[in-house]
């Protein structure tokens, strides 16, 4: 690496954010790490972000802009491309670090055997006056090889990440073609080359804002179709895990209303673990919308009063 190359590239991805970016920024400014540069990559904005990057006026800030809106996906991966530092972190536009987080992550990570490819740390999910930890109690690998931890779910938020150059030059960028959890997808696919190490702090305030997410149920439908097939293997060498996330697909197809797709999932879940329970589901599944969405209330009710 060039003597004069920063340690750190931070990798900003916005789009339509003025009046969010700002703090963003200066939440990575003023870190106690001071060795890095911050990459902004403007993904067609029509807003006044230009002029808001622009007015912070530090040598460090390069801004970027897409010609036409690509997504978050690409915006994040024209970040890499451009990045010259060793380690690669993500801030999102409507976020804020606190200012010993990269200080932390790079002491963590800059000392870590080879196969340690990533520093995460503990945020705080903020959508209003309601505030969320993760990851939670129910994360039990939360470092080390945690592929088959991630496989239930993702506790690891690109804004909390820090990884070597390395983890996207072996395992790959975000994938551009997921329409949502393209940051759950990669992190997959980097816990299969790298081990990852853990901050049990808050160190990230991830707030919620409107746009923000897609809350679109068929996008979030295909992203996990996709991240199914894309580990299928692994996911049937645990029948209890493989079955719950067939069912999961299958509670998505019914509140989309599509009784048929979601039958097929429950009897993929049936084939897999025979529980009773599918049985009686997939047989609701013929009764009608009214009664099928009233059986998994019942069931969902049963599950909380475990």
């Amino acid at each position: 690496m060039d003597s004069l190359s920063p340690y750190v590239s931070v990798v900003i991805p916005t789009y339509n954010r003025a009046t969010l970016l700002g703090r963003s920024i200066k939440s990575v400014l003023n870190q106690t790490f001071q060795d890095f540069e911050i990459i902004v990559v403007d993904d067609a904005s029509a807003d006044k972000t230009e002029e808001v990057v622009l007015s912070i006026g530090d040598p460090r800030i390069q801004y970027l802009k897409h010609e036409t809106n690509r997504g978050g996906a690409a915006a994040r991966n024209t970040g890499i491309k451009a990045a010259k530092g060793e380690f690669i972190a993500f801030q999102d536009s409507d976020d804020e670090w606190l200012s010993d987080k990269l200080e932390k992550q790079v002491k963590i990570l800059a000392n870590a055997p080879p196969n340690v490819g990533v520093v995460y740390t503990g945020f705080w999910r903020i959508q209003g006056d309601n505030k969320e930890y993760i990851p939670g109690p129910a994360i039990q690998i939360k470092e080390g090889n945690i592929y088959r931890e991630l496989l239930k779910e993702n506790f690891v938020t690109t804004q909390a990440v820090l990884a070597k150059k390395e983890c996207f030059q072996q395992a790959g960028v975000f994938d551009e073609t997921l329409p949502r959890l393209q940051d759950w997808e990669l992190f997959l696919r980097i816990a299969k080359h790298f081990e990852f190490r853990y901050v049990p702090e808050p160190l990230v305030h991830s707030f919620f804002t409107e746009g923000s997410i897609s809350s679109k149920p068929k996008n979030l439908i295909k992203a996990l179709e996709i991240i199914l097939e894309k580990n299928l293997a692994e996911y049937k060498a645990d029948p209890v895990l493989y079955a719950g996330r067939l069912i999961g697909l299958a509670n998505l197809y019914r509140i989309e209303n599509n009784s048929r797709k979601s039958r097929e999932y429950l009897l993929k879940a049936f084939k897999v673990n025979h529980r009773p329970g599918l049985l009686v589901a997939i047989l609701a599944s013929f009764l009608g919308s009214a009664f099928y969405n009233f059986y998994w209330e019942l069931m969902e009710k049963a599950q909380e009063d475990r």
